[in-house]
């Protein structure tokens, strides 16, 4: 028991050395469209017919569907004939007072006539192309949800369309975290869908507002245009933070409370460092080592200042 106390303690050793280091920010999210809108009918109708499909790339002002319209369609023809004949009884009025045998209100009131006419047919012409879906912009349909011969209220989306911007990821990340986070920084992205490679985002928004319940902050990655991923996939992001090409590297097994051991002249001294980047392998010091200090590996209690040490083997830097 007094050679276990007081004894040469073995321990495995090794130097800093000198590598990479990055300091990342976790989160998780989903691909979204950067712009996304719904495309519904303004009046509610039996669907007549579907002209595209999900995944269909389409322009500005392109055709998408139509609504049955015959009900319209007729009231388009009846307010048709009855703009003829208000221009009709008007042209008469009106012929009539130039050669003096009608009246200035004879005329005006066909005149109003003819203006409530055509007011009525311009509505119902308006009422009757809203029976048509076309595409508000250029873009991709990203979801349909609808069957010809389904009847659809005014409002209800018969098409998801995607526009206007690449993709983009939306995560949340922790409120501690938050302040290291800023627009421009690089964001390396897997997806269980493509899990032997590792995308790069860049980070374009951080939403002001946090949410106090999740105690997070929502921020938004934007993609490249070529990326594989799809609207709806489930993605893990690594903001960076901070890096490094050549930083001075120890295990992490050897910082305990901003602290490692070090062995010299064949006894253990403890020294205090700044620490950096840290991952599951390697921490990066700041401060407080130098690339030829002999570091413990993996201290344990049994290391006391000032006690005698015996490096078992030493692990290269």
């Amino acid at each position: 028991m007094f050679w276990w106390r007081a004894g040469p303690v073995t321990v495995q050793v090794t130097h800093p050395r000198i590598g990479p280091a990055v300091q990342a920010v976790y989160a998780s999210g989903t691909v979204e469209p950067t712009v996304m809108m719904p495309i519904a009918p303004k009046s509610g109708g039996r669907l007549a017919q579907l002209l595209v499909d999900e995944s269909a790339e389409v322009v500005k002002g392109q055709k998408l569907a139509t609504f049955d319209n015959e009900e319209l369609a007729q009231s388009v023809r009846e307010w048709e004939a009855r703009v003829r004949f208000a221009q009709n009884q008007y042209d008469r009025a009106a012929g009539l007072l130039a050669r003096g045998v009608g009246t200035g209100v004879a005329r005006d009131s066909a005149r109003n006539d003819l203006d409530t006419a055509r007011a009525s047919l311009a509505r119902i012409r308006k009422q009757n192309a809203e029976m048509e879906l076309r595409a508000p912009e250029a873009g991709r349909i990203i979801r349909r949800d609808g069957e010809v011969g389904q009847v659809f209220p005014a409002g209800q989306a018969l098409f998801w369309m995607a526009c206007c911007a690449p993709l983009r990821v939306s995560v949340e990340v922790d409120e501690e975290d938050i302040p290291q986070v800023r627009p421009g920084q690089k964001v390396l992205i897997r997806a269980d869908a493509y899990p032997d490679k590792v995308l790069e985002g860049t980070v374009s928004e951080i939403t002001p507002k946090g949410d106090p319940v999740a105690r997070s902050f929502r921020v938004r990655i934007r993609l490249p245009e070529d990326t594989p991923l799809l609207i709806g996939m489930t993605a893990d992001c690594n903001i960076i933070t901070d890096e490094k090409t050549n930083a001075l590297l120890v295990p992490a097994t050897a910082v305990t409370d901003g602290k490692v051991w070090l062995v010299k002249d064949g006894k253990a001294q403890e020294r205090a460092v700044v620490t950096g980047a840290s991952g599951n392998d390697w921490t990066e010091i700041k401060s407080g080592l130098v690339r030829g200090d002999t570091i413990v590996v993996q201290p344990d209690d049994r290391l006391k200042p000032g006690r005698d040490v015996t490096v078992q083997r030493t692990r290269p830097g």
